[in-house]
């Protein structure tokens, strides 16, 4: 990071690995860390590891501007059901126990990947479809 020639920045979003490792350890004692924001997937285990992190990012006085929820639900290619094959609660019941924000519970669904892979977001590629409708109310 100090090694970079950064243009003036107005945001810089560092994805990390899930967890409490020496990445985020250093990290948020090495940088000035204005706030984290939390991703997550709703399986009870994926859970586990974003209290960690929450409890990491609490010790170190970094705010934690809210939560994430991935693969909240798949929506189905065929029908279009939605489904919460991973579960569902655990990032509301997270943000209530730490007193943060749920900021997005992003779906799970084949489109999305293959698009992506395609270079060529679904969001973008079909606008004010059902998934652009989900993620436009969560911004």
């Amino acid at each position: 990071l100090n090694e970079t020639l950064w243009d003036s920045l107005d945001y810089l979003v560092i994805d990390m690995p899930p967890g409490t490792g020496d990445i985020q350890l250093t990290l948020s004692q090495q940088i000035p860390v204005t706030g984290a924001v939390v991703v997550t997937t709703p399986q009870d285990i994926a859970l586990l590891d974003a209290v960690k992190g929450i409890s990491m990012f609490e010790r170190v006085s970094v705010p934690v501007l809210g939560i994430v929820e991935n693969m909240s639900m798949h929506i189905c290619s065929e029908c279009g059901h939605h489904e919460a094959i991973f579960g569902t609660g655990g990032a509301e019941k997270m943000a209530e126990k730490y007193n943060v924000k749920v900021l997005a519970q992003l779906p799970l669904h084949i489109r999305i990947r293959e698009d992506l892979d395609a270079g060529n977001p679904t969001v973008v590629r079909v606008p004010e479809n059902e998934i652009w409708k989900i993620y436009d109310r969560e911004k």
